[in-house]
């Protein structure tokens, strides 16, 4: 895989992580917490397949193939790194809505 490739790869994957993790926020809303968990585990799964191309830029520059920086590929870690952190705030969102489900429901 080209680093043209692997960098399209990372933004891909983080943008599915970000849609999933919303699609999870958009479920817990309407009280759907099953539903929302299981968008949360596709959530997790694109931000680990966006991780592990990154983890293969990472290994080839650590094995002294040098890894031409260019503004391409600070955007992909700039979209997964957003992805990621949207994720955990979502995940703590959705806390809050159960916490508030059940509180509504006494």
């Amino acid at each position: 895989m080209n680093l043209e490739e692997i960098v399209f790869s990372i933004i891909i994957s983080a943008g599915n992580a970000r849609a999933r993790a919303y699609d999870a926020l958009a479920s817990a809303q309407e009280g759907d917490f099953e539903k929302a968990k299981v968008y949360i585990r596709e959530a997790e799964k694109e931000v680990g397949d966006a991780h592990k191309v990154q983890t293969e830029i990472i290994q080839r520059e650590a094995k002294g193939d040098k890894v031409e920086l260019s503004l391409l590929f600070v955007h992909a870690q700039d979209h997964l790194m957003t992805a990621i952190s949207e994720k955990g705030l979502i995940e703590n969102m959705i806390k809050l809505y159960k916490r508030i489900n059940i509180l509504e429901n006494r």
